[in-house]
């Protein structure tokens, strides 16, 4: 069990559900798709609040800002309350016309 206050990073992003699955998290850590100050993210690295990360998806390229610590899996609805998406207009309005241009509509 980790301490109160200790949270690993793999299991935050799965608690927010950026991540289907913990493992899932572990690999994009692992393969460099989870950066803080723009270095590559460990997925046994402690979380704190404050903290920002830019995490790539498959479809989309976040970057959030910690607003409180989650230890276990919530629903959406809650998990949103524990980050911030800080994501710049830009990188969202080309994600918006990537999905026009295939015709699916999201």
């Amino acid at each position: 069990m980790t301490e109160k206050g200790k949270l690993r990073l793999d299991k935050y992003l799965w608690a927010i559900r950026l991540f289907k699955t913990r493992a899932v998290a572990t690999a994009a850590c692992d393969k460099g798709k989870v950066k803080f100050n723009g270095t590559q993210a460990k997925a046994a690295k402690h979380v704190s609040i404050n903290d920002e990360y830019e995490v790539k998806t498959e479809t989309k390229r976040w970057l959030i800002k910690v607003t409180g610590l989650l230890y276990n899996r919530v629903a959406y609805t809650e998990a949103i309350n524990f980050y911030i998406d800080i994501t710049p207009a830009e990188e969202k309005e080309r994600l918006q016309y990537q999905a026009a241009s295939f015709h699916t509509g999201k």
